[in-house]
């Protein structure tokens, strides 16, 4: 199956029944509407190619996996908030394709992931990491909204609630070594190491029968319960946040204070105390 090349900031390139799938927007990997869009896209082709049976996401940057959510498209005029929604957003629609498509999905992450780029890795099947320079931040909470797609319902899942909720509440940074041993990264390895292993483990499952495969996912995600209702629950408070003159005015420090540039970002902890600051 073609799975185009209309991409703007990703880079596919196949072999055998192994997807990679590069990330590339500089300077972050923010989720622009573009990128946004690119994935999008690139979920919906790589979920029904009948061929794939393993995805790898990665970066081009070394230091960045996936940014957040491009906060300039969260501000606006603060205001009555929207109804209620009735359905998923497209942005958790997309991160449903990664978690229940019948293909194995990876994140190979050498540097950081936070905001929206954590919540489409945590809808990946493994997320493997390096050593030192891999980190995870959940940064909405100090700027006043909370995790919008999906991240209050499955970093729970993965590390406990108390250690989610010292991470979300607090903005705080997660290492490589100490999410390994919380669970959140599947595993961290030395970064000189992180590509070999990935790519085998890639190849490995891919050399497997395809139903066996396609049939282990299948099978894993029973273990799993339907987060819709959870998923519009939390779109919901994010809607309500988002229309508030407290978090527009967070939004804004935050970009007024380093947000959404290389250094500002590689400092997102210290970032968002920072923000509270009158």
């Amino acid at each position: 199956m073609d799975l185009g090349d209309d991409y703007l900031h990703l880079s596919i390139s196949t072999e055998g029944r192994v997807v990679w799938a590069t990330i590339d927007n500089p300077p972050i990997n923010l989720i622009t509407r573009q990128l946004l869009v690119d994935l999008l896209r690139f979920s919906e082709r790589v979920a029904a190619d009948p061929d794939s049976t393993v995805v790898v996401l990665e970066s081009a940057n070394p230091d960045f996996f996936i940014a957040h959510f491009d906060v300039t498209l969260l501000q606006r005029d603060p205001g009555e908030p929207p109804p209620r929604p009735t359905e998923r957003t497209a942005f958790d629609e997309m991160v449903e394709r990664f978690r229940t498509m019948p293909k194995a999905t990876i994140c190979k992450i050498a540097g950081r992931v936070g905001g929206g780029g954590s919540e489409v890795a945590m809808g990946c099947d493994m997320r493997f990491a390096a050593l030192g320079r891999a980190v995870m931040n959940q940064m909405e909470v100090p700027i006043g909204i909370i995790p919008g797609g999906g991240g209050t319902q499955r970093l729970p899942g993965l590390i406990g609630h108390h250690r989610a909720a010292a991470l979300i509440l607090g903005g705080l940074d997660l290492d490589a070594a100490t999410g390994e041993a919380w669970g959140y990264f599947t595993r961290a390895l030395p970064p000189d190491d992180l590509d070999a292993y990935v790519d085998g483990l890639a190849r490995r499952i891919a050399q497997f029968d395809p139903d066996a495969v396609r049939g282990a996912k299948r099978a894993l995600l029973r273990s799993q319960t339907d987060p819709t209702d959870a998923l519009i629950d939390e779109t919901d408070i994010f809607n309500t946040l988002q229309a508030s003159s407290a978090a527009q005015e967070l939004m804004r420090r935050f970009l007024e204070r380093g947000g959404q540039t290389r250094d500002g970002e590689l400092r997102m902890e210290d970032l968002a105390a920072e923000i509270a600051e009158n």
